[in-house]
C-alpha cells in the first residue's frame, strides 16, 4: 500500500498553505508540497501570473506542477504521507489530478465565499489580488471549470483545525 497522497487547492487566500501545514502535522511521516516554491525558484524570467496567462506564462505554470508532481511522487514512494497544495482550478485541475490518479489523492478544494477570499488576502502580507484581479476571477472559475471531484469545503466561517478535522473525517 502507498502513502496517501491528499491535494489541496482552491482560489488565492483559500487557506491552502495553512490547512496543508496543519494537515501534515497530523501524521508521524509527512511531506508538504507547495506549489509556489517552485515558482519562487524562478531567479530571473518569470512570466506574470495573473486573470489571464500569455503561452510563456503557462508554459512555466506546467513546469511548475511537474516539478511538484514529480517531489510528490518521490515523498510518496518513501512512504511519506504528502500533502501537495496548489491553484489547480479548471484544466489545470483536470491535467494534475488525472497525471496522479494512481496514486489515488484525496482530494480537497477549499472554496471560501469572495468575501472571505478578499479578507483573508488584505489580513497577510502578501496579496495577490488588486483592482485588475479581484478574487471573484479564480473563485468564479474555481466553482464553473473545475469538477466537482473530492471533498470541496467552504471554510468561510471554519477553522483550520475545524477543516483539518473534517478532511481526516472524510479519509
Amino acid at each position: 500500500m502507498t502513502a496517501p497522497l491528499y491535494i489541496i487547492t482552491g482560489a488565492m487566500a483559500a487557506g491552502k498553505s495553512t490547512i496543508a501545514k496543519a494537515l501534515v502535522q497530523r501524521f508521524d511521516k509527512s511531506a508538504h508540497v507547495g506549489g509556489d516554491a517552485f515558482l519562487r525558484m524562478i531567479a530571473k524570467g518569470g512570466a506574470v501570473m495573473g486573470p489571464v496567462l500569455d503561452s510563456e506564462a503557462i508554459v512555466q505554470l506546467h513546469l511548475r506542477q511537474d516539478i511538484a508532481m514529480d517531489a510528490v511522487r518521490r515523498f510518496v514512494a518513501a512512504g511519506f504521507t504528502t500533502v501537495y497544495q496548489d491553484i489547480l482550478i479548471g484544466a489545470d485541475f483536470v491535467r494534475v489530478t488525472k497525471a496522479l490518479a494512481d496514486l489515488a489523492p484525496r482530494i480537497v478544494v477549499l472554496n471560501p465565499s469572495v468575501e472571505t477570499l478578499a479578507q483573508r488576502d488584505a489580513d497577510r502580507h502578501k496579496t495577490g489580488y488588486g483592482e485588475h484581479f479581484p478574487p471573484n476571477v479564480l473563485a468564479d472559475a474555481l466553482r464553473s471549470e473545475t469538477p466537482r471531484e473530492g471533498l470541496w469545503l467552504d471554510s468561510s466561517a471554519m477553522s483550520v483545525d475545524g477543516v483539518v478535522e473534517r478532511i481526516l473525517e472524510a479519509w
